[in-house]
């Protein structure tokens, strides 16, 4: 379908920074905000308070590009659509038009949360070996991560293009304006970009990277060049013209096919693949906590997972503890490691395997695997849900990465997406200004145990790798919005997710408090963390419980609560994002 596009010189605006802020957050005393104000070590040039609309993302210019949407009127997915044509081109090593993610939508009209999956697919020429070598062993990570097989067929495209038709206010070609404009004129590489265009990660030193990122004199760009991208700007003119017609199919699509079949290990992805790309729709995953109710994407997204900790810790007091109790984060940290053996065990493409999902979310199979908290750590298994299938053991390889944002409109509707090409600059291949994901070693590695038994999200044509991302939305038991998070950081966004939630919703602390907590992933026998106050490293230590802390969990949280005065957002200090509105 032909779309009229609407390309216009935009001049940078002040990005709402002429918002009245208060020297700490205001106070929220109403039953529907989950937070008290705690004083203000907040970080005034991330957190945000705006009466009308509110978007907290990763990065400042793609706030900017959101903001000026919904002042013209457009709907949270309109900004939407804007904030990812702008994250893909200033931060390609998270996010981008070759790509995928997840977005939850709530209408404030109708008090309905709807979850889109625009998650990348393999190809129909994959198979359940896609990872592993001839002899049948697991291919090396950077190998697979190199190769043309690590590509799936990209989805946010497609997943905002069928959101706009069902939720857009703006015409869809309106919305990449600010996104063309910095493509074409340049915009000032950030700190963060430029850490990762130096990084020792192997795809900012693959070919297409070298290229993009060496400027005319053979040096790197670094923090404060421009950057200009103009084959960016005419793949968003196509977009802007025939929605995502204009990447799956005609000479972009044709331009990700050759690329994806030159090189090591290429793929056998086709232009029919491309063209068949569909993604889906449908009710939220909504399920209680506490006086809460908390919406996530289904399966194959994160959303299952972070519900199942949520479950666990409804049958703790966790609630009446705080952050500075380490009994509070032994209770997070075992509820976690419970609910990723249980993910990990069961969670695939629900397309392609049996996810036990009532199984895994009924009230007494909770309470039994809540009983497992204990006070000291020991060996954590997966349990029996009803209706569990046979699964083999996961061996998924998740590294961190992805993007993620939080929009409310002028109307209080709700986006809250996250986005991703996976690992750093995806597989390090780049067609068309942007690069490819490298998301299809998101799959298991070992699609099958000794005896057989496969795991459940082994590789498959057609099927979607299983995802850490999940997006979260709050709600009343009434359908009354609460609060919006989520986070990118791999296999590690169930445990931020977790903790935002908690934070926000047990312990009543301001999205900006509840982001910049120090965050702990516990996952198996493994508890990694950023530097914790001592007593509570003592205290978990004696539990069992000894915190490696050799490098900080780098998070991205975002979150936005309703507050009296109006919504307050909050951005996670270990990345540059801000929250604004107006």
């Amino acid at each position: 379908m032909r779309r009229p596009t609407a390309f216009r010189r935009i001049t940078a605006s002040a990005l709402a920074l002429s918002l009245t802020f208060a020297l700490t957050a205001p106070s929220i005393a109403q039953a529907e905000a989950p937070v008290d104000v705690a004083a203000a070590n907040t970080r005034p040039q991330q957190w945000g308070l705006a009466r009308h609309a509110m978007v907290a993302a990763a990065n400042p210019l793609a706030v900017e590009a959101g903001v000026e949407v919904l002042r013209k009127g457009g709907s949270a997915v309109d900004a939407a659509v804007a904030i990812q044509a702008v994250l893909g081109l200033v931060e390609p090593q998270s996010s981008g038009l070759g790509g995928g993610g997840f977005m939850i939508y709530y209408d404030a009209r109708t008090r309905k949360v709807t979850a889109y999956d625009g998650r990348e697919m393999a190809p129909s020429g994959a198979s359940n070996h896609l990872l592993v070598d001839d002899g049948g062993k697991p291919l090396p990570f950077v190998d697979a991560v190199l190769g043309g097989i690590s590509t799936g067929v990209p989805g946010a495209v497609a997943m905002l293009d069928m959101a706009h038709r069902d939720h857009g206010k703006l015409a869809w070609g309106s919305l990449f304006g600010k996104a063309h404009e910095l493509a074409a004129d340049g915009f000032i590489v950030s700190p963060r970009l430029a850490g990762m265009i130096k990084s020792r990660a192997p795809q900012a030193s693959s070919p297409d990277a070298v290229r993009y990122f060496t400027k005319p004199d053979g040096t790197r760009y670094v923090a404060g060049d421009r950057l200009r991208n103009p084959a960016y700007a005419q793949t968003l003119e196509r977009i802007a013209k025939f929605g995502a017609s204009g990447l799956l199919t005609g000479p972009v699509a044709q331009d990700i096919i050759t690329r994806l079949h030159e090189g090591p290990r290429p793929s056998t992805m086709t232009l029919a693949d491309l063209a068949a790309y569909k993604p889906r729709s449908g009710p939220a995953l909504c399920n209680p906590y506490r006086t809460y109710v908390v919406c996530t994407p289904e399966s194959p997204s994160g959303g299952l997972g972070l519900q199942v900790a949520l479950g666990l810790l409804a049958h703790t007091d966790i609630n009446t503890r705080s952050a500075s109790d380490e009994k509070a984060w032994f209770q997070f940290a075992q509820a976690s490691r419970l609910a990723y053996a249980d993910r990990d065990r069961y969670v695939g493409d629900p397309a392609f395997v049996k996810v036990p999902e009532q199984g895994l979310l009924d009230p007494d199979y909770l309470a039994s695997r809540a009983a497992l908290i204990g006070e000291r750590a020991g060996p954590v298994s997966f349990g029996m849900p009803r209706g569990a299938p046979v699964n083999g053991p996961d061996a998924t390889a998740e590294p961190g990465g992805t993007s993620h944002f939080v929009i409310i409109d002028t109307q209080g509707n709700v986006v809250s997406m996250t986005t991703t090409v996976e690992s750093i600059f995806g597989s390090g291949r780049m067609v068309d200004g942007f690069f490819l994901n490298n998301q299809l070693t998101d799959f298991s590695f070992s699609p099958r145990d000794q005896d057989g038994a496969p795991a459940a999200n082994a590789p498959a044509p057609g099927k979607r790798p299983r995802s850490s991302m999940a997006p979260a939305i709050v709600l009343t038991p009434q359908g009354k919005l609460v609060a919006a998070a989520g986070s990118p950081g791999g296999t590690s966004i169930q445990a931020y997710n977790l903790k935002v939630l908690v934070a926000m919703l047990d312990w009543k602390m301001t999205p900006q408090d509840a982001v910049a907590l120090p965050n702990l992933v516990a996952k198996g026998d493994a508890f990694n963390a950023d530097k914790f106050p001592e007593p509570i490293m003592a205290g978990l230590a004696a539990r069992g419980m000894p915190l490696s802390t050799g490098r900080g969990e780098e998070s991205g949280l975002q979150a936005v609560v309703v507050t009296p005065k109006g919504y307050l957002g909050g951005a996670d200090p270990r990345r540059e994002g801000v929250a604004r509105g107006f």
